[in-house]
């Protein structure tokens, strides 16, 4: 499960050792996180162990409640909405990031990604599942127009070197030097007003987050 520590001042979120979908208890677990990490406020470093970083939805979960969907994914909604926090933040992609797993990649400020292992992913339309509003214009915010097109309508698989030439993260490292990589990214940032910078962020990301806290898709 999820857990969140502190590595000199940096709060460091640990998503987990397996697939890291987003189930009910998962999701709980990092919305309490996030939450400790705004009331600080403190830098954001987000990170997993093993070959996924997350694998996203939980399709089974989804498959067994499909009358649950729409509150569902209200909720995976409001959590990238919540991670475009007013601080730093640097996701530290391990390994896989596929589906809503890259989504909340792509809802930090920055990423940093393994160089030998692992692919950055938006299968959706492989598995026939339209992106929503929130979900589009996320990855849009972020991504060159021809980068989203590539990424959004092909199922590419991305491995870490042609993740950074598309834009997807900024920069790979080795396994062992991820974290520490990313927390070197955030770690310069130390400092900023956070109120002022929540302002900005607020105002870059204002279509994104209007869309991501919309009832419906």
């Amino acid at each position: 499960m999820p857990t969140l520590t502190e590595h000199n001042g940096v709060h460091v979120l640990h998503l987990g050792n397996g697939e890291n979908v987003f189930t009910q208890d998962w999701l709980a677990e990092v919305e309490d996180a996030l939450d400790k990490v705004v009331a600080s406020p403190a830098l954001l470093v987000t990170i997993a162990a093993g070959k996924h970083f997350s694998n996203g939805l939980d399709l089974d979960w989804v498959l067994a409640n499909p009358t649950d969907l729409p509150a569902y994914t209200v909720r995976v909604q409001a959590l990238f909405a919540r991670v475009m926090l007013p601080v730093p933040t640097v996701a530290a992609v391990n390994g896989h990031a596929f589906g809503a797993g890259a989504m909340l990649a792509m809802a930090h400020d920055w990423r940093i990604m393994r160089v030998d292992r692992g692919y950055f992913c938006f299968p959706e339309v492989d598995i026939q599942i339209p992106f929503t509003r929130g979900m589009a214009a996320l990855i849009q915010a972020k991504l060159s127009p021809r980068a989203a097109l590539d990424a959004m309508t092909t199922g590419y698989r991305f491995t870490g070197p042609e993740a950074v030439e598309a834009g997807l993260v900024d920069a790979t490292a080795e396994e062992a030097e991820v974290l520490d990589v990313a927390i070197a990214k955030v770690a310069a940032l130390a400092g900023k007003h956070a109120d002022t910078l929540g302002d900005i962020k607020s105002t870059m990301y204002a279509e994104v987050v209007r869309h991501l806290s919309a009832e419906t898709a």
